[in-house]
């Protein structure tokens, strides 16, 4: 990236407000870690520190902001988060374009129906017995795709993930290197002393538009289906269990886990390290703070933290009262030295 200054301010519908117009940006990275020849945005008064003494040459900033830093360019835009966003989208690291073709170390099943002109296949990925693939499809570098497999048009698995006999995927879903899809559920019961493995002979429905991110896990169902809707976002290393149903637009976030049967309803957010107990139910729009434990059917539309769940601010209230225990014993502790001294009285 080399590009001068007055060739980005038409890009960003930006003002310049201070500097050289024919400076040069060649790179462009965080408030904090920017340095010279770099381009970084300011967008939220707590970082104003940063902003004051950043090392950057360009910086993007709210229109109406005051104090300006010295000795850097500053342009003026109407959301400096989006107009970074469209820098980095022009000048950034451009993904790979898509380029159809079967590579000679992909292994291809029996009956499988792709068209090599319209598909992306990589080095060393396998494609099991009967699997379907649509047009647009990619296939990254020693992905695996089972057996009867059906994947969606412009959908995209990256090298290495895993996406087990039966499931089916549709249209552009991406799902991130190491993730497993349609691994065995974690059904067993113990009989005689031991536990016996019960069969797992669902599958996994992912709808379209779906991202999974890598290393995470969908288990497939006891019977039926695991079912991931529309639009739903899932973060790297999450865990769904088997015959879980997630609804549409939901965003679940790193190291979160679902047991199996739960429904999550429409645009549920479950944020980071949070667990969903099995065969309970979290209702559209409700959203789990961070480390949530829900252990019960929990009413959408509401913020709930703490284990167990509930609405967030009970959970703050609980909070409170734990910090004063402390306090609270010591006050107990005075009353009950001035009660002792008027029975002694």
């Amino acid at each position: 990236m080399d590009v001068r200054v007055a060739e980005l301010l038409p890009l960003v519908e930006g003002t310049l407000l201070s500097g050289d117009p024919e400076s040069r940006i060649r790179g462009f990275a965080s408030l904090k870690e920017a340095a010279d020849g770099d381009l970084t945005f300011y967008a939220d008064p707590r970082y104003q520190k940063q902003l004051l003494a950043s090392d950057a040459s360009v910086i993007l900033l709210p229109v109406g902001t005051k104090d300006l830093p010295e000795n850097v360019v500053c342009i003026a835009v109407t959301d400096p988060s989006h107009a970074f966003e469209l820098v980095v989208e022009k000048f950034g690291l451009q993904p790979v374009p898509f380029t159809a073709g079967l590579h000679p170390s992909a292994a291809i099943g029996k009956g499988v129906t792709l068209d090599p002109s319209l598909v992306a296949i990589g080095p060393n990925a396998v494609i099991g017995d009967g699997a379907i693939l649509a047009e647009g499809v990619t296939i990254g570098a020693g992905a695996f795709v089972g057996p009867e497999v059906k994947v969606g048009r412009d959908s995209v698995l990256h090298a290495n993930a895993t996406v087990h006999q039966g499931c089916i995927l549709g249209e552009r879903v991406i799902i991130h290197s190491c993730a497993v899809i349609g691994a065995d559920g974690f059904g067993y019961v113990f009989e005689d002393g031991r536990h016996r493995k019960i069969r797992q002979a669902g599958i996994v429905q992912i709808d379209d538009d779906v991202e999974i991110g890598a290393g995470t896990m969908v288990d497939r169902a006891r019977f039926g289906r695991t079912w991931i809707g529309e639009g739903t976002k899932i973060d790297n290393l999450v865990q769904i269990g088997h015959n879980v149903v997630i609804g549409k637009h939901c965003i679940i976030i790193a190291q979160s886990g679902i047991a199996g049967s739960a429904t999550i309803c429409d645009y549920v957010v479950i944020a980071a390290q949070s667990g969903v107990a099995g065969h309970i139910t979290i209702g559209s729009q409700a959203t789990l703070a961070s480390r949530c434990g829900a252990t019960k059917d929990l009413p959408g539309g509401k913020t709930y933290w703490g284990y167990p769940a509930v609405p967030m601010q009970d959970e703050k209230r609980m909070q409170v009262g734990i910090r004063r225990i402390p306090e609270i014993r010591s006050h107990i502790a005075d009353l009950e030295s001035r009660l002792e001294a008027l029975e002694k009285g």
